[in-house]
């Protein structure tokens, strides 16, 4: 009997395609046996390519053996994905719509139920060609495939069922890489999974920090830390739930967290850990220093210059897809969330291994006020019926208590790590603030520039941009500038040098966007603020004084002679400015926080989900969901309004050239990631139009000549102010 195929490789060899249902079907029912769905796991695994069984995939296989490598693109393509989707209904009726969103949706992703206004492939519209359908009973495919029952397991009480199908759709295109992945690469195969024990990873752990704790100066501020980490190692002990950390900037959150997410999982036997940071441009500090200790057992993931899935039928381009299954991730907010709710397969495949892990979300008052609602949910989704641990690390928790009057879901239930957060606020308290004039007049650039001289060492955070470049200007020779027009390796180094003059006591003034408040370890005397939310002025005052040998550091709150950019920057300004104008003892109180917040989300109103996500995941009894669309609506950065480039900063030449002779892998893609500037897209249009800017790949553009990249300040477009004010926040 001739054989049946799935795949086939360059050197002739054949994937029987029952190996490969049976073997998917084993892992994703593994997997989805996290969360109790393992029967639907395998269910989905053993179905989802039954189109594969039809006479035409066969013949498309059997041409594709005797075309060389050269004409292989030019075979065509067979829809083998419907089949299974259609069968699941047949069978089971309106449960098996579950199944046929994951089978139909195994390559091109999630789709939405009905069509949109644009007419894409819609779920509801590929169900009606019963064709796929008729091509099952003449392909005498096994009865051991074809002929299941429906699961007898259903999803917990409660939970969301469209993350719950999600998570399933997770779980088979997972196990469908991976299946896909040992046949054609076994060698890459076969070095998966090969990790350390989380024990391993805790005694590393403890090795880097007794290092740490011999080293540290016997200091007031070194003496709270110590005691801040024994604290979150006694409370890893709790049982798992929702967890905040509310510890002043300049703690030690950073280890303090990863502690509790360590000594949590191995005493709850959690999977792995994902250390979630809010910016791009904050992560290369978090990242090596846990790389540092946990070396291999690490991955860094985030979304500057991913590998686009154009042909997402092109199963081994989507196997350079990371799936997340290493014990120690540290990604991005953007990375993270927008996974949660992504329909695209790349971004899915990761989602299973989510589940019974720790999540430490750092700088948890930093979630976008406009998708809030869909993000408390999902966490919430995650913390009750997934194993998940969630831990919300700040000095400035957001409140997040339900809030029924203005439709603010919240999170319910969550204890606080640090016993009395008031108390180690006033222990921890390095600072004194003050208010430079009134906060309704604003100081000139020139003004400000002079002040600013007076301090030979000083950080000055401003709202732009372009604020930051025109006051550098004013600013004497050898003063530095931080912004995200400089890309993530020459920030690093712009950082580590003024880490460097600080600590051997020489001058060093800064100006800089607000990406110095989270993530980066700078100690000044004197640092100013430009008016701003109540929550960015304790962030600004941890780069103050931050190992406590000053009596008092100094932090100076100016008006700006701009605005904040509308919307919830200015908003946040707007409640600081009165927040701060009040008589009080200290502005930066956990109690004043909660204030802050609670009038910064009452603001928004149904804004908390601006997108309407939710509505378009609430199912009706008929299963019918706008996965697509939801996912396209869930970005946290607006695409439309910025493009990425790739910049000419010193040791990165090289790439470039390699990027050039050839299409570009995960390897090198990875690698340039630290030689990124995202750019507003009219701006970056303009230069490629220009001739400024290459487009050397599809949707990869570097910059046309090195004149426009400045060792100092980052990428120049030109000299002059040609940006839009609004577009250069940080």
């Amino acid at each position: 009997m001739k054989e049946i195929i799935a795949h086939t490789s360059e050197d002739k060899r054949t994937h029987s395609l029952e190996n490969h249902l049976i073997y998917t079907a084993n892992l994703a029912l593994n997997f989805a046996a996290e969360f109790g769905a393992s029967e639907w796991g395998y269910l989905a695994g053993v179905w989802h390519d039954l189109g594969k069984f039809s006479d035409d995939f066969q013949k498309m296989i059997s041409l594709a053996q005797s075309m060389d490598g050269n004409n292989k693109s030019k075979k065509n393509k067979v829809n083998h994905s419907t089949a299974g989707a259609l069968w699941a209904i047949e069978k089971f009726g309106l449960a098996g719509r579950i199944f046929s969103y994951l089978i139909a949706g195994h390559h091109a992703g999630l789709p939405d139920w009905m069509p949109d206004e644009t007419g894409n492939a819609a779920l509801s519209i590929r169900l009606k060609d019963l064709s796929h359908l008729e091509v099952l009973p003449k392909a005498k495919i096994p009865p051991h495939i074809l002929e299941k029952d429906l699961p007898k397991q259903r999803p917990p009480q409660g939970a969301d069922p469209a993350f719950w199908i999600r998570m399933l759709f997770s779980c088979l295109v997972d196990a469908d890489f991976l299946d896909t992945e040992a046949f054609f690469e076994r060698d890459k195969s076969a070095r998966r999974g090969n990790y350390p024990e989380m024990s391993t990873l805790l005694t590393n752990f403890s090795t880097f920090m007794n290092e740490v704790s011999s080293q540290a100066a016997n200091t007031h501020v070194n003496q709270l830390r110590a005691s801040i980490l024994a604290r979150c190692i006694e409370k890893a002990s709790d049982k798992p739930g929702a967890f905040t950390l509310t510890v002043p900037t300049g703690g030690g959150k950073t280890l303090s967290s990863m502690a509790f997410a360590l000594h949590h999982a191995i005493k709850h036997h959690k999977r792995r850990i994902i250390y979630v940071i809010p910016y791009i441009s904050i992560i290369e500090q978090t990242a090596d220093q846990f790389r540092s200790i946990f070396h291999e057992s690490l991955i860094e993931h985030h979304s500057n210059l991913e590998p686009q899935e154009e042909d997402e039928t092109d199963m081994q381009r989507s196997l350079a897809c990371e799936n997340w299954d290493a014990p120690v991730i540290v990604t991005t907010a953007v990375q993270f969330f927008e996974s949660l709710f992504a329909s695209r397969t790349g971004q899915c495949r990761k989602l299973h291994n989510i589940a019974n892990s720790v999540i430490v979300l750092d700088e948890a008052q930093l979630l976008p006020p406009d998708f809030l609602n869909p993000i408390l949910h999902v966490l919430n989704e995650l913390r009750k019926h997934y194993g998940v641990t969630l831990l919300l690390s700040t000095a400035t928790q957001p409140a997040l208590m339900p809030q029924p009057s203005f439709a603010f879901n919240g999170l319910p239930d969550t204890q606080e790590i640090i016993e009395k957060p008031d108390a180690l606020h006033k222990d921890l308290k390095r600072v004194k603030i003050t208010i430079m004039k009134t906060l309704t007049e604003a100081i000139e650039w020139e003004d400000l520039s002079q002040e600013l001289r007076q301090h030979p060492s000083v950080l000055c955070i401003v709202n732009r941009r372009d604020d930051c470049r025109k006051l550098w200007q004013l600013m004497p020779e050898g003063t530095f500038h931080l912004s995200a027009l400089m890309c993530g390796a020459h920030r690093s180094n712009t950082i580590a040098e003024i880490k460097d003059r600080l600590k051997n006591g020489l001058p060093a003034r800064v100006i800089s966007t607000q990406l110095v408040e989270a993530g980066v370890d700078l100690d000044f005397p004197v640092v100013y603020r430009a008016l701003c939310g109540l929550d960015s002025v304790a962030q600004a005052a941890g780069r103050c004084n931050r190992e406590g040998l000053l009596k008092a550091g100094q932090v100076v709150i100016f008006r700006p002679p701009t605005d904040p950019p509308i919307g919830h920057l200015r908003q946040a300004a707007g409640i600081g400015k009165r927040l701060l104008e009040q008589e009080c003892d200290d502005p930066i109180t956990p109690e004043r926080f909660t204030m802050f917040f609670q009038e910064l989300y009452w603001l928004q109103g149904e804004r908390l989900d601006k997108e309407g996500i939710l509505r378009d995941l609430n199912p009706d009894r008929e299963f019918r969901f706008s996965f697509r669309t939801a996912a396209q609506k869930f970005k946290m950065i607006d695409e439309t309004q910025q493009k990425s480039l790739i910049v000419s900063y010193r040791d990165e030449a090289n790439l470039i050239e390699e990027l050039e002779r050839r299409p570009p892998d995960r390897r090198l893609l990875r690698k340039l990631q630290r030689y990124i500037v995202n750019l507003p897209r009219y701006l970056h249009d303009r230069l490629v139009n220009e001739g400024a800017i290459r487009l050397v790949h599809p949707g990869i553009f570097t910059q046309g000549h090195s004149a426009m990249y400045d060792e100092v300040i980052g990428f120049c477009a030109d000299r002059s102010a040609i940006y839009d004010p609004d577009d250069l926040i940080i």
